[in-house]
């Protein structure tokens, strides 16, 4: 059985595949977290008239909606993250092809 000759990869590194998952991470978690406030600010108690209105606790059954905003907040959030940390790494493999050397530079004349 006969090895493959070496082809360098286009592929980033390990640390640059980790913190981009990383960001996708924190991005989701952000995305849920805005999710699940903005649907807390639109779902409450309903105000009733009166003053004796302030002084009760009205409880708020907004758990499902509170959740279902949260996840899609989570989804937008990572998948928004997760399409540029794929546009970073791609760029970064080009780059990295970019920069790769064909040719040896001939060496400088020495100074005289």
């Amino acid at each position: 059985m006969q090895a493959r000759p070496y082809a360098p990869s286009a592929l980033p590194s390990t640390v640059a595949r980790l913190l981009a998952f990383l960001a996708i991470l924190v991005g989701g978690l952000c995305g849920g977290v805005i999710g699940w406030s903005v649907t807390d600010l639109q779902c409450g108690p309903e105000p009733s008239g009166g003053p004796a209105a302030d002084e009760r606790v009205v409880e708020d059954n907004c758990g499902v909606a509170n959740g279902i905003g949260a996840v899609v907040g989570a989804g937008v959030g990572a998948g928004g993250v997760a399409v540029v940390a794929v546009l970073v790494l791609r760029a970064m493999a080009e780059w990295r092809r970019d920069l790769d050397v064909d040719e040896v530079p001939a060496p400088s004349p020495p100074e005289a």
